[in-house]
């Protein structure tokens, strides 16, 4: 009954624990549903069956209130996002927004801080987005009930404080579980064999990757734009705004380029080297990176941790230099089928990808840290890519173009298809740590929830009381 007993407490933290991990960076309100309830100039529904009420605070858990209509919302918010409420309850909905709550106000007595410049960014982030598809920011501010768009804003800012002292609060808790592999091990043998997961068919895949070369012309007219946007910063123009204009990076545009890091942040080395070189309020020259050219400004510098805004810029490749790179991948693509040369071999010698280059092209899930792809989970266009290659099959030379408008040229096998089957625990170490870590980070919350509850001052009024909670919100 063990794994039956893990998936069922997946499923009774669906609004609590577990949403935590769904749940980090997404608003209280999602822009699809102010979409849908502003075009249509109708009020918000509440679920079928469930009356409307005059709205008022309902609990109280430390220093914060949850009204009667943030359960409302929370329903909206669900639905916004494809999901059902059919089967939710009220009292259900009220005890993941209480658990939001106490990370909040936990987070506060843990000295977390969430800085207002890392606020302002989310914002402008998701006005834009909202704006985008509203088409006007007084209808956001209309379907608020708010009198301005400053109160709007101020309203929001809260808001997203709020949203992200919980995830940070999260975060501290499940980043400070760790598994041995003895604890696996265990966990692995009290699941009943009749009981064991099944895997779904997997494979592994393999890349060569040549990049375009790009002319040292280009590259200078990339360094001389990227100069002359550092000199009008440096005579007062705005670099969030600069960033928002011209800056080729998805990720942090949109929110005026900018990042909070420490040298353990996932960036390439490159840029990191860079951002902890400067001091605060001081501007980079132009520097290189694999995905083009950069200029960093720091914001902030709080002991170990950095807040800054950067514009990426990539210098545009010619289509003589494609035409090369395609012939160049398919001289590669010719000796390997010639047997002249394995493909790991040439993903070693020939590949311009460095992550892939050292281990013969073979790809690592960034899901799952595994070389193996299920499926019924890979992104949908390595899929097609890969789906109808047979064994020891290699691809056509592929253009890809990147997130960042990056293009390559690329050649992909199969190096080893793994058939839908149950777990076993040699063959599938990496997705059974993963079971077991997710049990004991739910052990672990549930545990924090128990010793936060008694530590803090929680009132929950009204009918509200006759809830049955899956925490002790009311003391008994």
């Amino acid at each position: 009954m063990l794994l039956k007993k893990l998936q069922l407490k997946t499923i009774d933290y669906r609004f609590g624990l577990t949403m935590c991990f769904l749940l980090f960076f997404n608003s209280v309100i999602t822009a699809q549903e102010i979409i849908k309830d502003v075009v249509a100039e109708k009020p918000a529904e509440v679920p079928s069956g469930q009356k409307r009420k005059i709205d008022g605070i309902i609990a109280t858990v430390g220093d914060y209130i949850v009204l009667d209509s943030d359960i409302d919302k929370g329903f909206l918010e669900i639905s916004a996002q494809g999901g059902s409420v059919k089967d939710i309850t009220r009292c259900q909905m009220l005890g993941k927004l209480l658990e939001d709550k106490l990370y909040a106000h936990q987070a506060i007595q843990d000295s977390i801080i969430v800085s207002d410049a890392e606020i302002r960014g989310m914002m402008e982030e998701r006005l834009n987005y909202m704006t985008q598809q509203v088409g006007d920011i007084n209808k956001v501010v209309a379907y608020y009930k708010k009198n301005s768009v400053e109160e709007f804003k101020t309203y929001f800012a809260d808001i997203l404080k709020e949203q992200k002292l919980a995830s940070e609060m999260t975060k501290k808790i499940v980043d400070a579980v760790e598994i041995t592999p003895e604890e696996v091990r265990n966990f692995f043998k009290k699941i009943p064999k009749d009981q064991l997961p099944t895997f779904g068919a997997e494979m592994e895949v393999a890349q060569i990757v040549v990049e375009p070369k790009v002319s040292d012309a280009d590259k200078q007219k990339v360094k001389d734009r990227l100069n002359a946007i550092r000199k009008d910063v440096l005579e007062g123009s705005s670099f969030a705004t600069k960033a928002v204009l011209y800056s080729q990076d998805p990720g942090s545009s949109p929110n005026g380029g900018y990042y909070k890091m420490t040298r353990k942040t996932p960036f390439v080395k490159e840029f990191k080297d860079v951002a902890f070189s400067l001091q605060q309020g001081e501007i980079s020259e132009p520097f290189e990176t694999t995905f083009g050219f950069h200029i960093i400004m720091v914001d902030k510098i709080k002991g170990q941790e950095v807040e800054l805004r950067h514009i990426l810029i990539s210098p545009t490749v010619s289509e003589d230099a494609l035409k090369e790179a395609k012939e160049r991948i398919t001289n590669v693509r010719n000796k390997i089928i010639n047997k002249e040369i394995s493909f790991a071999d040439a993903a070693r010698t020939e590949s311009d990808e460095k992550e892939t280059r050292a281990n013969g092209g073979t790809l690592v899930n960034p899901n799952t840290q595994d070389t193996r792809f299920e499926l019924t989970k890979m992104d949908p266009t390595l899929y097609s890519q890969v789906s109808n290659l047979k064994d020891d099959e290699i691809s056509q030379p592929l253009l890809n173009t990147d997130d960042k408008g990056k293009k390559t040229y690329k050649l992909i096998t199969v190096t080893n298809r793994i058939d839908e089957h149950t777990a076993d625990y040699a063959k599938d170490y990496t997705k059974i740590k993963e079971l077991a870590l997710k049990e004991k980070q739910i052990s672990a919350i549930a545990k924090w929830f128990d010793t936060k509850i008694k530590d803090t001052y929680i009132k929950i009024i009204g009918e509200y009381r006759d809830c049955t909670f899956t925490n002790n919100w009311l003391k008994k």
